[in-house]
Order: C-alpha cells, then structure tokens, then sequence
C-alpha cells in the first residue's frame, strides 16, 4: 500500500524502476496501490479504480486514462495537477456525489459491465447504454 508515497523523488523512481525489473525477470504480477496517477500510468498495465471498497471501473492504462467512463474516474483525473497555469485554473477538485450522479433507486441494480474487451464500469443499463454511445463519438 503506498510503497513510495514518503519517498524523495529520486528515490521513488529507483524503487519504481527496480519493482519493474523484478516484475519482467520473475514474471510477477504486482498490486500497486497509490493515489499517485501519474506513477500509476507509468507503472501499470491495469488499472482498477475504487470508490468506498467498490470496484467502478477497471481498464489497461492506456484505455482508462484515454476513455475514463464512470463520474469518479473522470473526477479523478480531472483533479491531476498538470504544468501549465491556465490549466491548473479550470481544474475539477474531486466532485463526485453518487446520489447526485445515479438514479440506483430505481429500476435495475447496477453491476460491473464490460463496455468493450477488457474495459468495465459499474452502472445500470441506462448508463451502460450512454456509456456504449460515449465511447462511440
């Protein structure tokens, strides 16, 4: 859990780069648990996103941060800090409230889909279906 969140910078990637050799010599599949996204990218090839212990969305890297499709996911990248000031000024804290975002009240309970190979998301049938015609555009 958080295995270089205290770690100078210099550091962090030396670690990194070691949990990466070991992982290509002895063939590991490594949990790595971090809020820190930009290491994330880096480090992994699938990435699972959770809200209060639960599953939203799970993806390969390069699909999750190209087409992030649950409201947490998009809120969490939304909060990545980036370089540029003009940037910095129109980005979204993490504004995520479900009741606000998903009707699960009523009609179908929600569960984690598949919206294309290997790319799921925790949604209802409505939502899968706008989710389907999002990733169409």
């Amino acid at each position: 859990d958080e295995p270089i969140s205290a770690l100078d910078v210099s550091i962090r990637a030396q670690v990194i780069n070691l949990l990466n050799e070991l992982q290509e010599e002895m063939n590991l599949s490594i949990i790595f648990i971090a809020h820190d996204l930009s290491v994330v990218k880096y480090f992994c090839d699938t990435i699972v996103v959770m809200y209060f212990g639960k599953v939203v969305e799970k993806a390969p890297s390069s699909e999750l941060f190209a087409h992030p499709m649950h409201p947490y996911t998009k809120a969490l990248l939304s909060a990545i800090p980036k370089p540029n000031p003009r940037s910095e000024k129109k980005r979204q804290r993490i504004l995520y409230n479900p009741a606000e975002v998903h009707d699960y009240e009523h009609g179908d309970k929600p569960e984690l889909r598949e919206l294309k190979e290997g790319h799921f998301v925790y949604c209802n049938n409505a939502e899968y279906e706008r989710y389907r015609e999002e990733l169409k555009a």
